[in-house]
């Protein structure tokens, strides 16, 4: 059957725009809709929520404050790690992305803040940590998802790529 409104479980194709204090940070202008599986916190809950009961062809532009975004910032959400810990073929630059392991094997994103020879200061907050977030949507698809997505509880692009 179709499904003209966006509901838990349906796969949602979107246009977006997201825009920080004016400045546009991201768009699907150049890789095409974004598709999400609803309800399944693939997206900030913020978005998530409001984007809830929209029409195909809709379009609606939603504020989402922090903590319904990517969190507050958190002055202590910091780490110092010795450069020699770093595997030396890691190239270091500002803002880099890294993937940390604890003590208890749990994964953590988290980014370069800073860095000197000796020391490479690791900051675990979002880059959009304590950003006020301004979406311009469009639902422009909704479909069933497969029984894997709704397994894995994501969107498979159906490319072959893991994330």
């Amino acid at each position: 059957m179709a499904h003209d409104t966006v509901k838990d479980g349906l796969v949602v194709s979107m246009e977006y725009k997201l825009t920080v204090d004016g400045q546009l940070l991201d768009s699907s202008d150049e890789a095409g809709p974004l598709q999400f599986l609803a309800g399944y916190g693939n997206i900030v809950p913020g978005l998530e929520n409001e984007m809830i009961g929209m029409k195909i062809g809709e379009s609606k532009t939603v504020v989402v404050q922090p903590a319904d975004g990517y969190g507050e910032y958190e002055e202590d959400a910091f780490m110092d790690v010795a450069r020699a810990d770093f595997p030396s073929d890691v190239e270091m630059e500002d803002g880099i992305e890294l993937v940390v392991t604890d003590e208890e094997g749990n994964q953590h994103i988290a980014y370069v803040g800073s860095f000197d020879d000796e020391n490479i200061r690791l900051d675990f907050n979002h880059p959009l940590a304590g950003a006020t977030l301004e979406f311009s949507v469009k639902v422009v698809a909704l479909r069933e998802p497969t029984e894997e997505e709704l397994d894995h509880g994501h969107v498979h692009e159906g490319d072959g790529h893991h994330h």
